[in-house]
């Protein structure tokens, strides 16, 4: 917590911060603060109706399903699919390289890092990407 806060939220130290102002600057300083706190009040108002708003439109919907003899469950059923088809994962991708790595193969997409055995062949070796193609 911060000095001024500290100062702020106890009245011994707000009465020694306040002895070293002037009556005028201790007024201006209240007034700032109710000006602060009126906003603060508003603001969580504004929040508070909004949440009883979407509570009443909830409540409303729930009631118009109830009366279509809707359940909750058929609505999400007819909702759900969709939600699987977009966060299916994708398939991986096929092997386009092969390899030798300590006498056993392995291969790579071509995506991502290049292996450290595929990249020394190719910098001290002569050799290039394609000799390392899988053929089908």
């Amino acid at each position: 917590m911060s000095d001024f806060l500290k100062t702020l939220l106890n009245i011994r130290s707000l009465r020694a911060a306040g002895r070293e102002l002037s009556l005028e600057q201790l007024e201006e300083g209240l007034s700032k603060l109710t000006v602060v706190v009126e906003e603060r009040r508003e603001s969580e108002a504004e929040v508070r109706a909004k949440a009883a708003e979407k509570e009443r439109k909830l409540k409303e919907y729930a009631d118009m399903l109830a009366a279509d003899g809707i359940e909750l469950s058929d609505l999400l059923e007819a909702v759900e699919p969709a939600a699987k088809k977009a966060s299916a994962p994708r398939a991986k991708r096929p092997a386009k390289y092969e390899y030798q790595d300590g006498g056993e193969w392995k291969t790579w997409t071509g995506q991502g890092r290049q292996p450290s055995t595929i990249k020394h062949a190719i910098e001290n070796e002569g050799k290039s990407l394609e000799d390392f193609l899988i053929s089908k």
